[in-house]
């Protein structure tokens, strides 16, 4: 059925400038820090911080799967540590972790996507007329695998399945 996939996790923090009082080179900006006097005034902005590789182990490298048996659990925890050592600074506003999602079939490997209320009551975007809202577009595997999840009558022979 429908599985998700999460890569790319980061933390994004929003910093209030005119109350950071860091060594400005901290920041990225090296050799400024004695003209700017180590702070910085104006609108607050984010950073976006993405955490070490599951598998960097310093001088050994593996992938994430060798070294975790819940890799998205693994970095969610990790993202939620750095995010809450980041808030505890006085120059940071507020912040949260992001990943990116993907949900795809697991018969087929496409894009996940789903009839909506409108696509199902439409004859020339649904299966049949027993085509629901929720019911995936991907493969015929899927469909049939929803719809004996929910007691829904199989697609016709001559239909697809």
């Amino acid at each position: 059925m429908k599985t998700t996939h999460r890569d790319n996790w980061r933390v994004v923090i929003s910093i209030n400038p005119q109350y950071t009082h860091v060594n400005i080179s901290a920041l990225g900006f090296t050799g400024l820090d004695s003209d700017l006097n180590g702070t910085l005034t104006g609108a607050p902005f984010e950073l976006t911080v993405a955490p070490r590789r599951l598998g960097d182990l310093g001088g050994v490298s593996m992938g994430d799967r060798l070294v975790s048996d819940d890799v998205d659990g693994d970095y969610r925890r990790r993202c939620e540590e750095m995010l809450a050592a980041f808030l505890r600074e006085s120059h940071v506003r507020s912040g949260r972790v992001e990943v990116d999602e993907e949900h795809r079939c697991s018969h087929c490997d496409l894009l996940w996507e789903e009839l909506n209320a409108e696509e199902a009551a439409d004859d020339s975007t649904n299966q049949d007329a027993h085509s629901i809202a929720g019911e995936p577009v991907c493969c015929f595997k899927a469909i049939a695998e929803f719809r004996t999840e929910r007691g829904i009558p199989a697609l016709a022979e001559g239909g697809a399945a």
